[in-house]
């Protein structure tokens, strides 16, 4: 675990973060025998180790387990049993995590220990972003996050999304350290309504506009909906600015206090300025223009976020990308310690200390139906990862999951001192399949932006996309929904249909051999299909998700859908559709993405 230092002080946190990055090995090694002697008469490892600890027994013992392996725990966990069935510490609570393209979350155990950590673990990677971006210091974050309403097991756990945790750590009445660093009182962060705490975020950041040295969200996704909920919502925003008070409609006992500490008086002065900005033909470069001072954006762009970066660089007009961690719900795990690298050249450091790492080679094998790196690859410890590959990342923690994957897929791109850097590729999952063809989440995202970069002379944007496989069409073929934007605003643009069958084509041509080989049978794959949604379709469809148990804060689109319910509020929002007018060349080439 990470020893305890002093994250309020700049020369602490990267002295750690030099010595945790150098030490590796011994780390490591410390991390997992610290895991197994202290949970060693925990019933899990019981049951595979018979009380021999050492590294080897571990690892020719323990199974690598998916969540479904080991949801038997998690639901006696939940059910009342007592939590050294897989901990010698009490579970505190459990995370829901996000990372399910069905939006039912899976619940993770946490102790209050882990939680502690995961905090400090913030405070390694806040220096460097200080440390290569100039006047960070001059102001504050406008940072936007959303809570979700709890939930408890039947045993009376309390079950969170992580950022609501998070949250619910700061303590209201000694939130120093929140003020000093957040333009948004600590009690409209923590609104469980979320249009009310939205409005009001956005509301606080206005009014405190050159106070603003960085914006941001969590994930690029709920940043992008925060600037889709200014658009619909300026002229309010303007008007209470106008005259000094707020809407009616917003009731929430917390909002209504924070706001009151800085919508004191009219402005109309700034009202207008705001108005004028707003009022402009095109958005371009919005966030600047309204946060003069700022200068970053800060969220995850990185694995199936990237689709958004084109959207996040016309909305900032040239600010800065920061994709400063990496983790998830079961483990926090590495930092970018080069802030202004490129979003597509964003590479993290793992941090040792976080849990004990283990890593499955991927070597994708699009002849092999149910390949699984699990039974065909050995599994490397962190400092025998090598420069290239491709790895699946599997991780054993002290709240109580061993040798869990995650289904992460990471590409070593080198060393920070001794700790390996790595890429993050995308999801280990197959999003789209008719036959022996398997297109990954990492290749459907690169195919689908080379094609993206038609519309760009048309003034359009892509806003989301999602896709299925279509069986009641012989031959089955590929659907892609895509939600579209324009560049200017209140002027509607029409898909071209040459244009957009264009893009069928091009997402088809950047496919692997294997499915335009297949596409070359007029009896195994028929042509791709776009099927564009209307202006709030993927709103619709994330509301959805949400109202099944996923966090606003956490909410990713699914790039593939199978739910019933889900594809009925897609098709129901289809305005135009388009199909791939030729078929792709299916010879084996070399792929160059547009990245």
């Amino acid at each position: 675990m990470l020893p305890r230092f002093d994250p309020t002080n700049p020369k602490s946190c990267m002295s750690l973060l030099e010595d945790v990055t150098t030490n590796v090995k011994q780390i490591q090694d410390s991390v997992l025998e610290a895991i197994l002697s202290r949970n060693a008469q925990t019933e899990y490892l019981r049951g595979f180790l018979n009380g021999q600890l050492d590294k080897q027994s571990f690892k020719n013992n323990l199974p690598i387990v998916t969540y479904e392996d080991y949801r038997s725990y998690i639901d006696r966990l939940a059910n009342g049993e007592p939590f050294d069935l897989i901990c010698d510490r009490p579970i505190s609570l459990f995370l829901a995590s996000s990372g399910t393209s069905g939006g039912v979350p899976k619940l993770i155990p946490l102790t209050a220990e882990e939680l502690e950590q995961r905090i400090l673990f913030a405070s390694l990677y806040a220096p460097l972003v200080f440390k290569h971006i100039e006047g960070l210091t001059e102001g504050k974050s406008l940072m936007f996050y959303f809570v979700t309403r709890e939930s408890e097991t039947a045993s009376g756990l309390m079950v969170r999304f992580m950022i609501t945790c998070v949250l619910k750590s700061v303590n209201p009445s000694n939130s120093f350290l929140w003020d000093r660093v957040q333009i948004i009182p600590h009690a409209i962060s923590t609104c469980a309504d979320t249009a009310q705490g939205m409005y009001c975020q956005l509301l606080c950041g206005l009014l405190q506009r050159e106070n603003v040295a960085r914006l941001g969200a969590p994930y690029a996704s709920s940043f992008l909906k925060v600037i889709n909920f200014l658009e619909d919502h300026w002229h309010e925003l303007c008007s209470n600015i106008r005259t000094g008070r707020v809407s009616d409609w917003i009731t929430d006992a917390g909002c209504v206090s924070g706001i009151g500490k800085f919508l004191t008086a009219p402005n109309p002065e700034l009202a207008s300025l705001i108005e004028q900005e707003c009022s402009k033909t095109s958005w371009e470069a919005i966030l600047k223009r309204l946060w003069p001072k700022a200068k970053c954006i800060e969220a995850v762009v990185t694995g199936s976020m990237a689709q958004y970066i084109p959207l996040l660089e016309f909305y900032g007009g040239g600010l800065p990308l920061i994709s400063s961690w990496y983790g998830s719900s079961e483990c926090f795990i590495g930092i970018n310690d080069d802030p202004l690298s490129k979003p597509c050249d964003v590479s993290y450091t793992i941090i040792p200390s976080m849990g004990y790492f283990e890593f499955l080679e991927v070597k994708k094998d699009h002849q092999e139906a149910g390949h699984d790196p699990a039974k065909n690859h050995a599994v490397v410890d962190l400092v025998d990862v090598k420069i290239g590959h491709d790895y699946e990342l599997v991780v054993t923690t002290f709240s109580g999951l061993y040798r869990y994957r995650l289904g992460d897929v990471l590409r070593v791109t080198g060393f920070y001192n001794n700790a390996p850097q790595f890429y993050f590729v995308g999801r280990q999952k197959v999003v789209l399949s008719i036959d022996v063809d398997k297109t990954y989440e990492e290749d459907l995202l690169k195919a689908v932006t080379n094609a993206t970069l038609l519309l760009e002379p048309h003034d359009l944007m892509l806003v989301d996309f999602t896709s299925r496989v279509d069986t009641s069409s012989f031959p089955a073929h590929y659907v892609l929904y895509w939600e579209l934007g324009s560049k200017l605003k209140d002027v509607k643009h029409e898909p071209d249909r040459d244009v957009l069958e264009e893009c069928c084509f091009a997402i088809e041509e950047s496919l692997d051999s294997v499915y335009r080989k297949l596409r070359k049978s007029d009896k195994i794959i028929g042509p791709l299909e776009i099927k564009v949604v209307r202006r709030g379709a993927f709103d619709e469809l994330m509301n959805f998700f949400l109202s099944r148990g996923s966090s606003v804060s956490q909410y990713k689109t699914p790039r593939s859908v199978t739910s019933e319910e889900a594809l009925k509020i897609l098709d129901a929002a289809v305005v135009s559709e388009f199909l791939s007018p030729k078929t792709p060349s299916w010879e084996p080439r070399e792929l160059h993405s547009s990245r």
